[in-house]
């Protein structure tokens, strides 16, 4: 199946919007914000990043990052998907072309980036101010990158998950996050559920990295520890561990949001994109086969 632009585009915007609306602890969500941001902001930025997604297969994919930003700022003065534009941005461009699977094209589109595609995206970082950043050494967003896309995400991959996708061949989504959301749909878990389920097992199997920046690594693997706990007492599936989960939200919480597990929540919506592209496709190739 090719995806037009605008078929690609709600795919998006309606992962965002998913993601958005589960209840994931210590992150926004409906009747949940934070001091500076609120659930609608992030129903706007689906909203706006989600036809500039779409058009990945006709442009370069910096732009698409940039392009995506843009229209997000337009609609929000909060840094609500930065990592989550990052992260879809080349499985759209994977999946606007041939019906490849894109656990393989994905590889192809990070291997064609280039100088001009980091240019591009490092404009996208500083426009959105990403908290914890920093100021490393070598291809810092602050400067003007002289290597590919990939190669300056490679440099940043030890210390952010979503520059480690881009380094592994989203290693993390097409290995743990996208099964993880399918074995809980398949088990008969609601879309809520089951996108509940696949961030805790996310951040149970690796530490946050956006807690980590501000806090450092001993407090991001106290929390990935802690959603291990919560997945062992049951999670969405038992009473146990709903009760588990609520403690977990009301433990990350507090004024500054130093204890958000931002970057798995981004992860988690590579996930749910990644799942509805493949049930488009698995509804196309079942439309084709009834035709004939």
């Amino acid at each position: 199946m090719t995806f037009t632009a605008e078929i690609l585009g709600a795919l998006a915007t309606q992962a965002c919007l998913l993601e958005a609306g589960a209840p994931k602890p210590g992150n926004v969500s409906p009747g949940r914000p934070f001091r500076d941001m609120r659930y609608e902001d992030f129903v706007a930025s689906a909203v706006a990043a989600g036809p500039e997604l779409g058009r990945a297969g006709e442009r370069q994919l910096g732009e698409t990052i940039l392009a995506a930003v843009r229209a997000t700022r337009q609609r929000t003065s909060a840094n609500t998907n930065l990592g989550i534009i990052l992260l879809l941005a080349p499985l759209a461009r994977a999946a606007a072309g041939p019906g490849e699977p894109l656990s393989a094209a994905i590889e192809a589109v990070l291997e064609r980036t280039t100088v001009a595609d980091a240019v591009a995206a490092y404009e996208a970082i500083r426009l959105s101010r990403p908290g914890g950043l920093g100021a490393v050494p070598e291809a810092d967003v602050r400067g003007t990158p002289t290597l590919t896309l990939r190669a300056a995400m490679a440099l940043a991959a030890d210390r952010d998950a979503v520059a480690r996708e881009y380094a592994s061949g989203y290693a993390t989504t097409f290995g743990i996050g996208a099964p993880a959301l399918r074995r809980a749909l398949s088990a008969g878990l609601s879309w809520e559920d089951a996108m509940l389920e696949t961030y805790l097992t996310l951040l149970a199997h690796q530490p946050d990295t956006l807690i980590g920046r501000k806090l450092g690594l001993e407090a991001s693997r106290a929390v990935s520890t802690r959603a291990a706990e919560v997945l062992v007492a049951g999670g969405v599936r038992t009473a146990e561990g709903r009760k588990a989960i609520a403690a977990f939200d009301a433990d990350l919480r507090d004024p500054q949001n130093t204890r958000n597990p931002g970057t798995t929540a981004d992860l988690t919506a590579a996930a749910i994109f990644v799942t509805l592209i493949e049930d488009a496709r698995a509804a196309d190739r079942s439309r084709i086969s009834r035709a004939q």
